[in-house]
């Protein structure tokens, strides 16, 4: 059984490491690279071709061809990777690398060598290591918003927002059945989710926040300062929502392919390779 990794792919045409994706994809048969293409407006989707081109039996694409948001990107790829008889886990990181595959390998190994943890997700603050590098003007900002993320999810968790998470597959419809109200704080609508359907005290026994030994913000993130000081505002409305929305598991199951969307796939045998 596989591991899936998704990877949202907005513009990423000279951000992506060609050399890196192939390497680790080269040497690792137990993982499927899935490349969700969001609409990009460069060349991206060339050189995703690329990377699948070296091996078409690990690597898939899933071109979106219009721009939806880190949210929908992740969906997209969780849709596609549900639909897999040959995949157990499902995660998912940056296209940047900014979590390298080492420390993503040592999530997946914690959660398949544990019989109580069903999610497990890297974090920048919790025990951080030398090797966890943000800007001053950012993490002054990250502490202030987490303080707002703990509030509003009860839960203590030191970092909801890093990039790299790996969850068991039965988790897809109860985490993306439904669109995400935001296209940059799912994360924090993952973890509301999971809360609301089994319970604090269940919710905490089943994830796990891992430390990270390397995370490096890269200069040219989508997500802008401007977003950043944003972020309150769209945190107080996901409270909101989720707060008046007690219907939100009377059905955690729907169609969500999104229209304008394109597999570049290969045949279900060649993923049991």
């Amino acid at each position: 059984m596989k591991t899936g990794i998704i990877i949202p792919c907005y513009n990423e045409e000279n951000r992506l490491d060609v050399t890196a994706f192939k390497n680790f994809i080269s040497t690792n048969n137990a993982y499927h690279l899935c490349f969700v293409n969001d609409g990009s407006k460069d060349n991206t989707i060339d050189v995703l071709k690329g990377i699948q081109k070296t091996n078409p039996n690990k690597v898939s694409i899933v071109d979106v061809k219009v721009n939806g948001g880190k949210a929908a990107a992740v969906r997209a790829g969780a849709k596609y990777f549900y639909a897999k008889s040959t995949v157990k886990y499902i995660g998912f990181m940056d296209a940047d690398l900014s979590t390298d595959f080492k420390d993503f390998e040592n999530l997946v190994n914690t959660l398949s060598t544990s019989n109580s943890l069903s999610f497990v997700f890297g974090s920048r603050a919790k025990n951080a290591s030398e090797g966890i590098k943000k800007d001053g003007v950012r993490a002054i900002i990250s502490k202030m918003i987490n303080i707002l993320i703990v509030f509003i999810l009860g839960l203590s968790i030191a970092d909801t927002q890093c990039g790299a998470k790996v969850f068991e597959i039965n988790l897809v419809p109860l985490l993306f059945g439904r669109k995400f109200k935001t296209k940059w704080l799912f994360d924090v609508e993952m973890f509301i989710r999971i809360k609301r359907y089994f319970g604090k005290q269940k919710t905490m026994q089943m994830i796990l926040e891992q430390p990270l030994h390397r995370w490096v913000h890269m200069d040219d993130s989508k997500l802008g300062v401007k977003d950043s000081v944003e972020i309150p505002f769209r945190l107080l409305s996901i409270w909101f929502n989720y707060t008046l929305t007690d219907s939100l598991f009377e059905s955690t199951t729907e169609n969500y392919l999104e229209p304008q969307m394109h597999i570049i796939d290969v045949p279900e045998n060649l993923m049991a390779a």
